[in-house]
C-alpha cells in the first residue's frame, strides 16, 4: 500500500478566503455549536500573521469586532485561542482597533473562572497603557494576592511586563509593594518566584532596600520555591559585587562589612540546600565574587567536586564550566579535583571531556605533563576540530607556565600539524607556536625547524606564507641561519605564486641580514627572474638589484681558516648597508594608522593647499584605538571557545572611525588654529538624569585648547538660545580668548558651543581646574506645537568642575619594539621617581597609573598576568607628547605594607617632558 501523503491545513492559504471564513464569528449559533471551526479559523489567521500577511486597518477592525462576539462561547479551548489571537495581533494592529476587546477582557478578569481571569490579565498587559492601568489597578492588585496560584502568578508576570514598558506604569505598580510582599509567602512555588522578581524590580534603584530584602529573606528562610531562592542568590551576588566596586568590602567577605558578611553567609548556606539548582547557583556566585580569597571559594569547590560525579550531564557540565574558570585564578584550589577531572576525560559528552582536559592542563604540575600528553594524544583523535583548538590553546598557556617543557609541548603540537585536520585547527597550532617563539625565546630554533617540516607538505597557502614570513624575520637571528635556506628555496620551486613570492622575500631578508650568505642566495634568487608570476618576478628583480649593490659596496671577506673566535667578525650588515635599510627597515607606523593619519591630514583646514612636502614626520599623530590593542593578553577561560568561532574569523567590516575634531574644523573662526594634536573622550559635567545634560570634549592644539561643550535639552516646554559655558580659573597656564555659543537647542536635541583657551608657552604644563557655569536664554514653548509662549529670559545652570591635566597633552601611541626604543632614546633626559600609592591591590594601581599618565601600555603589560599573586608588575608605556616628543616610561608596581609602591622611569627626546609626565602621579 502506498503511504498516505500528509497535507498541511495551512498550506496555500489565501487571506481573502480566511477572512471570508472568519465571518462565522458573527453567527452566534455557529459559534455555540461549532467552536472547533472557530478555533481552526483563528489558527489560520495566526498563520497568516506569522508569515507576513498582515491585516489592513479595515480587515483588522472587522476581525476584532468578530472576536468580541466569541466571548459569548463557554468553550475553554476557543476562549484560549481568542486570548492567543489578541496577544499575537495586538502589536501589529491599530491601537484604536485593539481597544475594542478591552471591555470583554476586563469582564473576564472579574469573572469566577480562574482560567479566564489569568489569561485575561496576561492579554491586558499587552494592550493597555498607563491611563488604563490606573482604571483597573484595583482588580490587578487584588489578583496579586488571589488564593488561586494561577491568577496570582498571571497578575505578577503581567505586572513585571508593565513595569518595564513605561515609567508611569512603574509608579503605579510601586504602590502594590505590600501585596507583592504578601505574595512571597504564598504556598505556590511559582507565585513566590514571580513575586520575588517583581519585588526586586520595585526596589532595584534603592541599594538600602535591596540590602534589607536580601537580609529579610536570607534570615527568615520562608522561600519554598527553588527558583525564588535562585533569584535571591543572584540578587545577593549583585549586592556583593556592588560592595566591592564601591569600596565598602573591608577585610574580606567573612570579616568585612556587615552587608558583605551577611551576603556571603547566605551564599554559603545555600551550598547545603536540598535543591541542586540552588546549590549550583550559590557555587557559581561564590566563585565569581571579585577579590575572593581561597578560603572564600573553597566551600564551593568542595560542592562542585561532588557534582563532577553526578549522573546528570548538565550538572557535570555546569560544575566543569565553573571549575575551568576558577582554574585561571586559583589553580591550586582546583588541583584538589584532578582525580575526578581525569575520570571525566572519558566522559561521553565531548564538551565535558574537553573542559576537563583544558582544566587539567592549567592545574597539573610539571611532573604530570608527560602523562597528560599521552592522554591528550589518544583524546584528540576522538574529538572534532573545534575542541582540538581549545586543547591547543591550553597547551600554549602551559608552555608559559613551564618554559622548561617547551621542547616536549612544541613537539607534541607539531606532530598534529602533520596529521589530518582542518584549516582552523592547523592555524591555531601555527599561531600558538609563533606566539611561543616570541614569548619564550628558547623555543625559537626547535620551533622553526618544526614549522619548516610542516610547510614541506602544507596544503594551506595562508599558513605557508605566514611561516615563510616568520622565517625571514627570525631565521637570520638564529645560531645557524643557513639550515633554513633549503626549506625556503623548496617553496620557490614547488609551490603556487603566492607562496613563491613569500619565499623570495624570505630569502632576501636572509641575504640582507647575513652578508656571508649573500652570494649563494643571489644565485638562488636569479633563478626566479623569469618566473611566470609578475609579483614574484618583480620582487626578485628588486631584491637582486639591492643585494648586489650592497655586495659591491661592502664585499664579504671570509675569515682565515686559522682565525680565533675573537678575530671572526660577526655576520651582520654594516651600519649604512643599503640592503639592510631597504629590506629590513619597517614602516614607522602600521598601514591602518597610516590610512587614518592621511584621512585626518586631508580633513585638516589648509593642508591640501599647502606646498610643503608630505612626510611621515608631517603627518598628524594617530592614537591607538581599542581595536588596535592586541587581544593576545586576554585570559582564556577554558570553555569560551568550545563550540565557538575561530579567533581569526572576521565578523564584519570594521566601523569607520570618525575624527572627533571634525566639528572644530567646520567652524571658520577656528580654522586658523591649524590641525588638532589630539581630542579627548567626552567628559560628563552633569548627571544623565538632569534637565540639561552637558559633556565636554577637549581638543588639543599646539598653543590652544578648544573645549567643545555638548548640551542636550531634556525639557519639552523649553527652547534654549545663545548657549555658552563660562569658565573661571586661578591658574596662569590658560587664558580664555574666545567663545562660540550654540544659537538654539530644541527639546531632545544636542547642540555644541565652544570655548577657546590660549596656553601660556612659558608656564610648564600642569593640571588646571575650571569652574563651569552654563549660560543660556530660555524661551517657553508649547510642547505639542513648538510655538513660543513667552519672551526669552536669561538663565544659568551650574556644572561640575572641568579638569585639564597633563595627560590630555599625551597621545596614546604604541611602539613596535619597546626595548629598542628605550635604548634609542637614552637616559640623558631620564627622570626617576618613587611613590607610595594608596591602593589595596595591584590591578587598581596599574589601571590608575595608566590613566594618570595618559600613555599606551605596550608588550601586553597593561593588565596583570594570571597566577601572578604577590609578584611585582612591570609596566611599559609609550606616547607622544604635545610638540611631537616621543615619550617612554617603565614602571614597577609591587605590594608593600598594605599599599602599592611605584618606581617609575620616564625618558623623552625633550628634556622638560619627563619631569611633567612624572609629576602626573599624585
Amino acid at each position: 500500500d502506498e503511504e498516505e501523503v500528509y497535507y498541511s491545513p495551512y498550506a496555500n492559504l489565501e487571506k481573502s478566503a480566511v477572512l471570508q471564513e472568519a465571518r462565522i464569528f458573527h453567527d452566534s449559533q455557529a459559534v455555540r455549536e461549532n467552536p472547533r471551526k472557530c478555533c481552526t479559523v483563528i489558527a489560520q489567521l495566526l498563520h497568516l500573521q506569522n508569515t507576513g500577511q498582515f491585516l489592513n486597518s479595515t480587515e483588522a477592525t472587522d476581525v476584532f469586532f468578530g472576536v468580541t462576539k466569541l466571548f459569548m462561547s463557554d468553550d475553554a479551548s476557543l476562549r484560549r485561542m481568542v486570548y492567543l489571537f489578541i496577544k499575537e495581533v495586538a502589536e501589529t494592529c491599530n491601537p484604536d482597533d485593539v481597544i475594542i476587546v478591552t471591555s470583554s477582557l476586563t469582564k473576564d478578569m472579574t469573572c469566577d473562572v480562574d482560567l479566564y481571569r489569568a489569561n485575561a490579565l496576561r492579554v491586558l498587559a499587552r494592550i493597555i497603557d498607563s491611563a488604563m492601568l490606573g482604571a483597573i489597578e484595583r482588580y490587578v492588585k487584588q489578583a496579586v494576592v488571589d488564593s488561586s496560584g494561577q491568577v496570582s502568578s498571571a497578575a505578577l508576570v503581567s505586572s513585571i511586563h508593565l513595569f518595564g514598558q513605561a515609567s508611569e506604569n512603574a509608579v503605579v505598580i510601586k504602590r502594590w509593594i505590600s501585596e507583592v510582599q504578601e505574595s512571597t509567602s504564598s504556598n505556590n512555588e511559582m507565585v513566590q518566584f514571580h513575586a520575588m522578581q517583581l519585588l526586586y524590580k520595585i526596589k532595584q534603584s534603592d541599594r538600602l532596600a535591596i540590602s534589607k530584602l536580601v537580609q529579610q529573606f536570607s534570615s527568615r528562610n520562608t522561600l519554598k520555591s527553588p527558583l525564588a531562592v535562585v533569584c535571591l542568590v543572584r540578587y545577593t551576588a549583585q549586592l556583593l559585587h556592588d560592595e566591592v566596586s564601591e569600596g565598602r568590602l573591608g577585610d574580606g567577605y567573612q570579616g568585612g562589612s556587615s552587608v558583605a558578611s551577611m551576603g556571603y553567609k547566605f551564599l554559603e548556606s545555600c551550598l547545603r540546600h536540598k535543591s541542586d539548582m540552588v546549590m549550583y547557583e550559590a557555587a557559581r556566585a561564590i566563585c565569581s565574587l571579585p577579590r575572593a580569597e581561597a578560603q572564600d571559594i573553597n566551600p564551593a569547590i568542595i560542592l562542585l567536586q561532588q557534582f563532577l560525579s553526578s549522573s546528570k550531564p548538565a550538572t557535570r557540565f555546569g560544575s566543569m564550566k565553573i571549575l575551568a574558570a576558577v582554574s585561571n585564578t586559583h589553580p591550586r584550589l582546583v588541583a584538589k579535583c584532578n582525580e575526578d577531572l581525569e575520570a571525566l576525560i572519558s566522559d561521553p559528552n565531548r564538551f565535558i571531556a574537553t573542559l576537563a582536559m583544558t582544566t587539567l592542563l592549567k592545574t597539573g604540575s610539571e611532573n604530570s605533563i608527560d602523562r597528560l600528553l599521552k592522554q591528550i594524544s589518544a583524546f584528540l583523535s576522538e574529538i572534532a576540530d573545534e575542541y582540538k583548538i581549545t586543547i591547543v590553546k591550553s597547551l600554549q598557556r602551559l608552555c608559559y607556565t613551564y618554559p622548561a617543557k617547551h621542547r616536549v609541548l612544541v613537539g607534541f603540537m607539531s606532530n598534529f600539524l602533520r596529521e589530518e585536520g582542518g584549516f582552523s585547527f592547523k592555524k591555531t597550532i601555527v599561531n600558538s607556536i609563533i606566539t611561543l617563539i616570541k614569548a619564550v625565546p628558547e623555543t625559537a630554533e626547535s620551533s622553526l625547524m618544526q614549522l619548516c617540516e610542516f610547510i614541506e607538505d602544507c596544503e594551506f597557502t595562508m599558513l605557508s606564507t605566514q611561516i615563510l614570513h616568520l622565517l625571514g624575520e627570525i631565521g637570520p637571528t638564529t645560531s645557524a641561519p643557513a639550515r633554513y635556506i633549503r626549506f625556503i628555496y623548496n617553496r620557490v620551486m614547488l609551490e603556487n605564486s603566492s607562496v613563491r613570492a613569500a619565499a623570495v622575500s624570505a630569502l632576501a631578508k636572509f641575504a640582507a641580514s647575513c652578508p656571508s650568505l649573500r652570494p649563494s642566495i643571489v644565485t638562488l634568487l636569479k633563478r626566479s627572474l623569469e618566473d611566470e608570476d609578475d609579483e614574484t618576478r618583480d620582487r626578485t628583480t628588486m631584491y637582486v638589484t639591492v643585494v648586489e649593490e650592497a655586495m659591491e659596496k661592502f664585499p664579504y671577506v671570509p675569515p682565515a681558516e686559522d682565525a680565533t673566535p675573537e678575530e671572526i667578525r660577526p655576520d651582520v650588515p654594516e651600519e649604512d648597508d643599503t640592503a639592510a635599510f631597504v629590506l629590513l627597515g619597517g614602516m614607522p607606523i602600521s598601514f591602518d594608522k597610516l590610512q587614518r593619519s592621511l584621512q585626518v591630514y586631508q580633513s585638516s583646514p589648509g593642508t591640501m593647499e599647502s606646498t610643503a612636502p608630505m612626510t611621515f614626520s608631517s603627518l598628524p599623530v594617530v592614537e591607538d584605538s581599542p581595536e588596535d590593542t592586541s587581544s593576545n593578553d586576554a585570559v582564556d577561560d577554558g570553555f569560551g571557545d568550545v563550540g565557538g568561532a575561530d579567533d581569526g574569523a572576521v565578523n564584519g567590516e570594521p566601523a569607520e572611525k570618525v575624527d572627533p575634531a571634525a566639528a572644530v574644523y567646520a567652524i571658520p573662526e577656528l580654522a586658523g588654529l591649524g590641525r588638532t594634536f589630539r581630542s579627548s573622550s567626552p567628559v560628563p559635567l552633569t548627571e544623565t538624569e538632569t534637565e540639561y545634560v552637558v559633556s565636554c570634549t577637549k581638543h588639543i592644539f599646539e598653543s590652544h585648547v578648544v573645549l567643545q561643550f555638548n548640551v542636550q535639552n531634556t525639557i519639552d516646554d523649553q527652547r534654549l538660545e545663545n548657549v555658552s559655558v563660562m569658565l573661571e580659573s586661578d591658574g596662569e597656564l590658560f587664558e580664555v580668548t574666545g567663545e562660540i555659543p550654540a544659537e538654539t537647542i530644541k527639546y531632545g536635541e544636542t547642540g555644541s558651543c565652544f570655548t577657546l583657551l590660549q596656553r601660556n608657552d612659558g608656564v610648564p604644563i600642569e593640571t588646571s581646574e575650571f569652574t563651569c557655569m552654563l549660560h543660556f536664554n530660555v524661551v517657553q514653548v508649547d510642547p505639542s506645537t513648538g510655538e513660543e509662549e513667552s519672551d526669552a529670559f536669561e538663565e544659568e545652570y551650574p556644572l561640575e568642575d572641568l579638569e585639564i591635566s597633563t595627560a590630555d597633552f599625551m597621545a596614546k601611541v604604541s611602539v613596535l619594539d619597546f626595548r629598542k626604543s628605550w635604548e634609542t632614546v637614552g637616559n640623558s633626559n631620564e627622570v626617576l621617581e618613587k611613590y607610595a600609592l594608596q591602593f589595596k591591590d595591584l590591578e587598581s594601581a596599574v589601571s590608575s597609573v595608566i590613566n594618570l599618565l595618559g600613555m599606551q601600555p605596550v608588550d601586553g603589560t597593561g593588565s596583570l598576568k594570571p597566577n601572578s599573586e604577590g609578584k611585582p608588575h612591570m609596566l611599559h608605556l609609550s606616547g607622544v607628547f604635545i610638540g611631537g616628543h616621543s615619550t617612554l616610561a617603565r614602571a614597577q608596581l609591587g605590594m608593600q605594607g598594605g599599599g602599592v609602591v611605584l618606581k617609575i622611569a620616564v625618558r623623552s627626546d625633550d628634556e622638560s617632558v619627563p619631569r611633567m609626565v612624572a609629576d602626573c602621579i599624585r
